[in-house]
């Protein structure tokens, strides 16, 4: 398991459109994905869940993932996350 924290830019939050797109990122590998902010945790790969995600600019997240691909599942998340491209 792999847990990353990862600081969204202040110039960028997460609208529905990116959290759609993380979603869509996440679903790219096998391992089970999770984001926690100051109060939740989303399944990563569950566009319900993460639609109440949407967030500020500036947030703090956590990003676990494990599985097969656990450690390329979290960096291209955390890399999403800080440049929003998929």
């Amino acid at each position: 398991m792999i847990k990353k924290n990862v600081k969204i830019g202040p110039d960028s939050g997460l609208d529905v459109e990116s959290v759609a797109m993380l979603v869509q990122v996440a679903n790219r590998y096998s391992s089970q994905v999770f984001i926690r902010n100051d109060k939740h945790r989303f399944n990563a790969k569950s566009i319900m869940g993460m639609m109440t995600l949407c967030t500020e600019k500036a947030a703090e997240l956590e990003i676990t993932a494990d599985g097969a691909d656990e450690e390329e599942a979290a960096a291209r998340i955390e890399k999403y996350l800080l440049g929003q491209s998929a």
